[in-house]
């Protein structure tokens, strides 16, 4: 009996914890909008995605258009990659 009440209370614990990480972990409608539209013309599309939303995420904004205008976003323009070119698309 009290093993059963132990997995029990396992499990609750396991689905009530996962619940509240969903949210936090769930790709922002946001970002994911602005990048389908800035990655439209991409070549490698599923490429641009990742990274877009990797940068929207950190910096709150995505650049309007496919290409350029990242006066409009500082964080977005600033984030380099490990070679010291620019991380975001």
């Amino acid at each position: 009996m009290k093993r059963v009440l132990v997995t029990f209370m396992l499990v609750f614990a396991l689905v009530l914890t996962s619940s509240f990480l969903q949210p936090a972990t769930a790709k922002s409608v946001y970002c994911a909008q602005k990048c389908k539209g800035r990655c439209s013309k991409a070549g490698l599309m599923d490429r641009c995605i990742k990274y877009c939303e990797l940068c929207c995420a950190k910096c709150k904004c995505v650049p309007s258009g496919t290409y350029g205008n990242k006066h409009q976003c500082p964080c977005y323009r600033d984030l380099k990659n490990s070679k010291g070119k620019p991380k975001c698309p």
